[in-house]
Formats: structure tokens, sequence, C-alpha cells
């Protein structure tokens, strides 16, 4: 099936992309073994700075969210990792629902909101992430469109090929299981297949999409909201704009960067440790100015330029409920979602 291949590539892909974290003070021979489905270029500066700071050695893995929970489940309590960094809650609520998660100490799941942590205390979230519909706002008004007040709309007939999306990304996988938890699979696979009937554009991740939507290829695109940042870093003239779906719509999904100390660690007072370092409010606004994420830690403000968290009008979802990526990966072939 193309599901196990799909797998496969990932497991493969987990085990050839180690890498390590350098150390300035390895005298204190500290080490903790990180598993990390965030990139090194997000977090490796964040967890360079830990190990400047403590003189704790920090050892990452890096690969995919989901392939390196898998490789967690496969390893159960024999895995190296001391701590498991996602970059959805779906990946850690697969972890903490398999029993390998520590509660974690009320320190620490206390420093942000209990809707962006495990409601059992198993994980807590590092940063957030807003599924938005990035556009463009000229193309919008040649082509006569207004903006969408639901991610369902985007079915209709007005949208057919101007609609952009990144089927294989995480991201998006994560935004599709939240559709299946919040309206059910039946009509979450009705506007799959639908997108699918529209032509929806398909594109391999979300910075192809906001380029796009730049260019004015397309005039919207379903990605995350930090993406469009990193072209304004770059040329704040441009005029591609975010809009944040209202009224506790599914499309307007708000999930974490997160992590979880492993059962299994040796050193599970140094794990914390890390945990708290990556809560503090240094390494809030880290992920406020750099990766242009929402800090969790009240008190620690995103970039002007982005509303509010409290503002936005996500769903109301557990957020460990978004642990079946294999059932969405289904649903996304059968619809002929990943086909496209």
């Amino acid at each position: 099936m193309r599901i196990m291949r799909f797998v496969t590539v990932a497991l493969l892909a987990v085990l050839v992309s180690i890498a390590i974290v350098p150390a300035t003070a390895q005298e204190s021979g500290e080490v903790l073994t990180v598993y990390s489905g965030r990139s090194e270029s997000l977090i490796g500066p964040i967890l360079e700075r830990f190990t400047e700071e403590t003189g704790i050695q920090v050892e990452v893995l890096y690969g995919g969210s989901a392939g390196l929970a898998g490789q967690i489940l496969e390893e159960g309590a024999n895995s190296p990792a001391d701590v498991f960094i996602a970059q959805d809650a779906g990946a850690l609520g697969a972890v903490a629902k398999a029993g390998l998660f520590a509660p974690l100490p009320s320190d620490i799941l206390e420093r942000v909101p209990e809707e962006f942590r495990s409601p059992a205390g198993l994980w807590v979230g590092l940063s957030g992430r807003a599924r938005v519909l990035v556009y463009n706002p000229e193309l919008l008004e040649e082509l006569g469109l207004e903006l969408p007040n639901s991610i369902l709309d985007l079915t209709s007939e007005e949208w057919r090929g101007r609609v952009g999306w990144a089927p294989t990304n995480g991201s998006f996988q994560a935004n599709v299981t939240a559709m299946r938890v919040l309206l059910g699979d039946d009509a979450t696979r009705e506007w799959l297949e639908g997108m699918v009937a529209n032509d929806a554009q398909v594109y391999e991740k979300n910075t192809p999409i906001v380029q796009a939507v730049i260019n004015g290829e397309i005039p919207v695109g379903l990605v995350n909201h930090y993406y469009l940042f990193r072209f304004l870093a770059e040329d704040p003239s441009i005029t591609a704009h975010l809009h944040f779906f209202p009224g506790g719509d599914p499309g307007a999904l708000v999930n974490v960067a997160g992590a979880g100390v492993l059962a299994s660690s040796d050193t599970p007072g140094l794990a914390q440790r890390l945990l708290l370092y990556l809560l503090s409010n240094g390494a809030q606004q880290y992920f406020a100015e750099e990766t242009y994420e929402y800090p969790l830690v009240p008190g620690v403000e995103p970039i002007v330029e982005l509303p509010p968290l409290a503002s936005i009008e996500a769903p109301e979802i557990d957020l460990s409920d978004l642990d079946d990526l294999q059932g969405t990966l289904e649903m996304l072939e059968e619809t002929g979602t990943l086909d496209g």
C-alpha cells in the first residue's frame, strides 16, 4: 500500500537525519537526547542557547514529527530519547496515548493556558501556529471575489482552480484530522472530494503556496500563519495578507509545537529543565521574533503584525485528539487528495 511506503520512507529519513547540537560546556558530562520534529533551522538556535547557558549537551535526532512518533512507539520503553519535540499536537497525542510520556510537574504545565497542553499533563505546548488563508487582495478584487467565511466554502464554483493547498504537509494533515474530529469523517471526506473536484492547486509545502499568492498565480492558499512573515522579512512591500476564518471554523485551527518527557528517560530532571527553558520568557520571545509563531506564555507578546492569540476565533478542540494521522492519510488516499 502507498501508506505503508509513506511510513517506511518517513522512518528511513528519520534514521539518516541525525545531527548533534554543538555544546560549549561539555565538561559537565550531562547529556540529553532529543527527538525533534521541528527543523534544525527553527529549534537548533534555542537548543544551542540552552547548552551555552546550562552546560548540558543536547544530542538531537531531527526528522518528521509523525515519523519520529512512530519510531518512539516502535522503541517503546527502550527509546534513547529523553524529550520529544513535535511540530504538532497530533504526534504528541499519539505518544501520550501509548503511555510513553511521563507526567509533567505543575511548574511546567501552568506556564501555558490549559487549552495548549495535555489534559492529562503529559505534554505542553511551546508555541502556537494558526491555520489561515493567505490572500492577494489585488487579485481578489480583479476576480470579483470576497474572502470566504469558512474553509468549507472553498469547494464552491467561484474558487475553482484558485485555491492552493499542500496535502502532503504535516500541518495540513493535522488540520484535516481536526476537521474529522469537529465535523465527522463523512463531512470531511465530502470536503476533500469537493476540493479535488474543484481543481485545488497542489503544492509540495506552504512556502511555494505563499510565493504563488504573492506572484498573483492564485488568489488564496491554505497555510500556517508564519510563512508570510518570512517573506515580509525579506521584502516589507509585499501586499499579501492573512485571513483568519471566523466563528470557530475548522479552518481557524490553532495547533501547537510542543514537547513531552519520555517515561523511559534516565535524566527526567534534565529533561524537565529543558522544557522550562523553552517556556522561559526569553525562549518564548525567540519563537515570537525569530520564527514568527505565537508565544504561549502569558505576558510574552507576538509580533505586532499578528492579532492577539485570544482574538482568534479558533474551534474548541482537545488537541490531544489529533493523533489519528493514519486515519487521515487513508482518507487523503481514498479521496484522491494525495494523488493531486
